[in-house]
């Protein structure tokens, strides 16, 4: 028996698609949102966590880095990720963070239980209507810092918080800034924010 936790914001899609998952004859699953998650893994003890990357009500996910230091460890669950090929930046933060499955939210029903199962021999599994986001995340063209000013741009740190955080001058920030509305081809550092949050990157 495969035990799995489905993390996902939203109830009722939770629901629904853990009672479809609960069909099958060899899962038991568990539901839970991003904000419970961490206890969950604690208590439930799953096989795989297949998680919904951008079902978090806030930019990014918050919790992906909490979640997988609970997945770490021998005998410890694996992480399966329920993405968008046009969302490349959050398939990039699973792959960092060491997710064994991508399954692609329009893809269908089956490729999920396939990737479950698959993640929970220790396989890696990737749906193949993401190839197109994973070869976009291979191409981000933000360096890490310049993810760094980004991020907390977005939160919205001026230049003078950005520069204080990060031990750097307001000018160098502001390099930063113009380098990134260039690269994500924006008119000024709000349509940054908004274009790279589009795409998962911050």
């Amino acid at each position: 028996m495969i035990r799995v936790l489905l993390v996902h914001d939203a109830s009722l899609v939770r629901s629904v698609l853990a009672d479809w998952l609960r069909r099958e004859d060899d899962l038991r699953v568990y539901d839970t949102s991003w904000r419970a998650a961490p206890g969950r893994v604690a208590s439930v003890r799953p096989d795989v966590c297949a998680v919904d990357l951008a079902s978090s009500g806030t930019p990014g996910v918050p919790l992906l880095g909490e979640l997988c230091r609970c997945t770490t460890g021998t005998g410890q669950p694996r992480l399966l990720v329920l993405a968008d090929a046009h969302r490349p930046g959050l398939l990039r933060k699973a792959r960092e963070a060491g997710a064994l499955g991508y399954v692609g939210k329009e893809g269908a029903p089956e490729c999920l239980v396939e990737g479950i199962r698959r993640v929970a021999e220790g396989e890696r599994f990737v749906d193949a209507s993401l190839g197109s986001g994973f070869l976009e995340a291979a191409e981000m063209p933000l360096t890490r810092r310049e993810l760094s000013v980004l991020s907390l741009a977005a939160g919205g740190a001026s230049v003078a918080e950005i520069a204080g955080s990060l031990h750097l001058s307001h000018g160098t920030v502001r390099n930063y800034m113009a380098a990134i509305t260039r690269k994500t081809g924006a008119r000024n550092r709000v349509d940054a924010i908004r274009i790279s949050q589009g795409r998962g990157w911050v």
